[in-house]
């Protein structure tokens, strides 16, 4: 394979595009209308202190993965991170674990996005079939993959417009709604006081609201993989993960306040189920018309934007692993004219498509966005541990001169503490000694956890074949190609 074919295009997006793939990849819009509304069952009229809770703990990992994309640029991001910093057949079982990840998130938000517009329209127009998510879903799978296939400056520009309109929607709405709460505005939802869920009271339904706010920040580091093609990527990459968590992280405490005083606080648990199980929806309506078609918009948009990052994170993260001869060699084949890695685009839209709709027709589309997202936390959250651990092995060994006591070993051990309750909750393990707030998860959710570790399993005895047929091959996880 000739060295032009090897690489990706340098120097092709700069700090905003880098900065806008982590926000898409985190969804915004759909994630204050979908995902943290799901805390609020549990942390009541506390969910505001949820998710400051989820947001500091986030910003922990954030740093930790700033401080390795400094001195390692690579599309194999947190698979070449552990790799180095701990040990290449810990950086291979990374990959294997992440780019599942990154695969599951096209599916995900077209579920989404298939049963949000179907819904939307067969309320407004009953004759509309509901069951038609499916057409919606593939329209989108479809119209990414075109995206991404344009490359990566058509697809980040893009990304880089989605992403502004949804965030701009969500905080103008969210600056009305705090207008009209009027003397309804406290800071009491900052703390315990609001945290009345049957069950959950006190910080143990903050600490479970805060769980379920893990999926909204997830994807905060998908500005990692495109170092290869960033300007400047070893400040850039860094710098994009912390602006994008931190102003992310700013938007969902807004937009999470501005809900629970107009909602209510004292009421704030049964927010979930308001206006039929959207309730941004409703609290949209009750401003305007307008404003419940600009966060239709809003969700839509968001959905798009979050699978054209996760597509843009999978196919760099295939192409790595393919280049290092982990993966087929065929997935590091790069359009000539693009330079997009074709072969692992096909890859994604196959299985995008094949996940998305086996598991949508075999249940319902809300179903199987459940099981997806169940399987993409639980593998995801330990990727971050790994990472802060990362983070202090490669401090430790290859840059013991520049370590810092606070930044590469306190701050990567809380990040870990701040995580341990993401994976326990994802993947169903309850009965822990003080954690009564991990729920059981039931069936179908079940499965998702099951799926996932089957499938590192199976990178286990890949990586035993790996090592005794081609070992150079794991050797190359820990390789940079800046």
């Amino acid at each position: 394979m000739s060295s032009s074919s090897t690489h990706l295009e340098r120097n092709a997006i700069g700090l905003r595009e880098v900065v806008f793939q982590s926000i898409c990849s985190m969804a915004p819009g759909a994630a204050i209308a979908a995902s943290i509304p799901f805390g609020a069952p549990l942390a009541g009229g506390a969910l505001p202190l949820a998710v400051v809770f989820a947001f500091v703990g986030i910003l922990f990992t954030a740093s930790s993965i700033g401080q390795l994309a400094k001195h390692i640029p690579a599309a194999g991001s947190v698979a070449t991170y552990s790799a180095i910093g701990l040990r290449p057949w810990v950086g291979f079982l990374v990959g294997w674990g992440y780019a599942a990840v990154e695969v599951l998130i096209v599916p995900l938000v077209m579920l989404q996005l298939g049963y949000t517009v179907a819904g939307e329209w067969n309320s407004q127009n009953t004759s509309f079939p509901v069951n038609s998510w499916w057409i919606f879903m593939t329209i989108g799978t479809l119209l990414v993959s075109a995206l991404v296939y344009r490359g990566v400056r058509t697809s980040a520009k893009v990304g880089t417009w989605l992403g502004f309109i949804e965030i701009s929607v969500f905080v103008i709405l969210g600056g009305i709604l705090i207008v009209k709460a009027g003397h309804a505005n406290t800071l009491s939802v900052f703390t315990t006081a609001h945290a009345n869920a049957k069950g959950f009271s006190g910080w143990s339904g903050v600490i479970a609201g805060s769980v379920f706010t893990l999926l909204a920040f997830s994807g905060f580091e998908a500005a990692a993989p495109l170092a290869e093609e960033a300007q400047n990527p070893r400040k850039n990459v860094p710098k994009a993960i912390m602006i994008a968590t931190v102003a992310i992280g700013i938007v969902y405490v807004f937009t999470t306040y501005a809900a629970t005083v107009t909602f209510g606080p004292d009421k704030f648990k049964d927010f979930a189920s308001y206006s039929n199980g959207v309730p941004w929806d409703g609290l949209a309506r009750g401003v305007s018309s307008l404003f419940w078609l600009l966060v239709l918009i809003a969700i839509i948009n968001s959905t798009i934007a979050n699978a054209n990052a996760g597509a843009n994170v999978f196919t760099r993260m295939a192409f790595a692993f393919g280049r290092a001869g982990v993966f087929p060699r065929s997935l590091a084949a790069l359009d000539p004219k693009h330079k997009t890695p074709k072969n692992a685009l096909v890859l994604q839209l196959v299985i995008g498509l094949i996940l998305g709709l086996g598991l949508g027709f075999k249940y319902t589309p809300q179903v199987a966005f459940g099981i997806i997202a169940t399987g993409l936390v639980v593998v995801v959250v330990v990727v971050y541990i790994v990472a802060n651990l990362a983070c202090i092995g490669y401090f430790t060994k290859h840059r013991r001169d520049e370590r810092h006591p606070v930044i590469h070993i306190l701050v990567p051990i809380v990040g870990v503490l701040f995580l341990i309750p993401g994976f326990l909750n994802s993947a169903g393990i309850t009965g822990i000694p003080g954690l009564g707030f991990i729920v059981s998860l039931a069936a179908p959710l079940s499965y998702a956890a099951y799926f996932m570790a089957a499938w590192m399993l199976v990178g286990v005895v890949v990586l035993f074949v790996l090592r005794s047929r081609n070992p150079k091959a794991i050797d190359a996880v820990a390789e940079i190609h800046i």
